[in-house]
């Protein structure tokens, strides 16, 4: 670790991913519950139920699936409509606090999808009836456009549905999200779950400051990337009395919180298994600091799914997936280019472990690598 560097200072890639490490609780696994490291991670990205079970296991020691189901079941987090109004997984304070600030990105979103079959509806009364059947019991998006139908008989179900989860926080209520429990993703509006109202809009200044100390040093633009929201200029100006500011190797002004400090580039890096949809990669205008531009299509797919990874000496290196057949459990690793035996011997302790951890009902264990390309 390194203070921080001078004002106006250069920042090399490798000062950016070994920073990058350190915040996202990547380089040593520390001594964080699990709220804890959710809140300092500003959520986890949960579109998918498991990946973020992999991502809290990848960062904390001894993490156990019922560490966060527990605190699903407890309604201490929830999983909601937050950042690029996509699901994620934070926690109930958070939930009440940040998703305010996030309206903004999904009115965007209705609009760009649904705008056109809702034109010359007044959505506020859809949103209403919606959050009225949400608030008797827990709905499916389908039964919530299928019974909005009733009202709105000549209008898109799946169009009423998105204006009820624009307009209306809604957590998706267990056992969704519960390790190894299936079960349809049923929504109730928060302040039902949770019993408190949100909390009013105050700007989004603090929530800036906490994806610094995540993700930064960072550009306005990896802010907005991974926020959602435009024109956030402003903010950070207004900002810029409790920041530090840097450049990139490619001239980008970047911003931290004053006072954290940077890595050291040479920083020993251990491996990891990242989930599919890592906020890790997800969160900058500018994903060079993690992964390489000409692996890129190998990890973010046509159809929006975005692979599970290998991080080696700090960055994606390749991908990995299991695969379960009759009690077996195979870890299956591609690297992008070969890998040398320390590295190979590496990633199959870790893999064990990962192993062990998502497929522990299996009776035999394996390890298999596809050749690189």
């Amino acid at each position: 670790m390194k203070d921080q560097a001078a004002s106006g200072s250069v920042l090399s890639r490798h000062v950016l991913n070994r920073t990058l490490l350190q915040r996202q609780l990547l380089l040593s696994r520390p001594d964080l519950s699990v709220p804890e490291a959710i809140r300092h991670l500003v959520g986890l990205q949960a579109q998918a139920s498991n990946p973020p079970y992999i991502g809290l296991w990848t960062r904390l020691e001894d993490f156990r699936h019922e560490d966060l189901s527990q605190l699903l079941l407890e309604r201490q987090v929830v999983r909601i409509a937050m950042m690029r109004s996509t699901l994620h997984l934070v926690t109930a304070h958070d939930c009440l606090g940040l998703r305010p600030l996030l309206q903004p990105v999904l009115d965007r979103g209705l609009k760009g999808s649904y705008g056109r079959k809702l034109a010359g509806l007044n959505i506020g009364a859809i949103a209403a009836a919606g959050r009225t059947l949400a608030e008797q019991e827990p709905r499916t998006f389908s039964e919530l456009g299928s019974l909005l139908g009733n009202q709105w008989p000549d209008t898109d179900p799946a169009a009423l549905a998105a204006v009820v989860r624009t307009l209306v926080p809604l957590v998706q209520v267990p056992p969704r999200g519960i390790w190894g429990v299936g079960g349809l993703a049923a929504h109730t509006p928060a302040e039902t779950w949770l019993g408190k109202p949100l909390q009013a809009s105050t700007g989004p200044d603090e929530m800036l400051l906490r994806y610094l100390t995540a993700f930064g040093p960072a550009t306005v633009q990896d802010m907005q990337v991974w926020s959602g929201l435009t024109r956030l200029r402003e903010a950070v100006d207004r900002l810029r009395p409790r920041l530090m500011t840097y450049r990139d190797e490619h001239g980008s002004e970047l911003f931290d919180v004053s006072g954290l400090p940077l890595m050291d580039p040479d920083s020993l890096t251990p491996l990891r298994f990242l989930p599919e949809f890592d906020n890790m990669l997800l969160s900058y205008a500018d994903r060079s600091r993690i992964i390489a531009e000409e692996h890129r299509s190998r990890v973010f797919t046509v159809n929006g799914i975005i692979r599970a990874t290998v991080l080696v000496d700090g960055f994606v290196s390749g991908t990995w997936k299991v695969e379960r057949s009759r009690g077996s459990a195979t870890l299956v690793i591609e690297p992008f280019k070969p890998l040398s035996t320390e590295y190979r011997t590496a990633l199959a302790e870790e893999g064990s472990r990962l192993l062990r951890f998502i497929a522990e009902d299996a009776e035999t264990y394996d390890i298999r690598y596809v050749k690189p390309e």
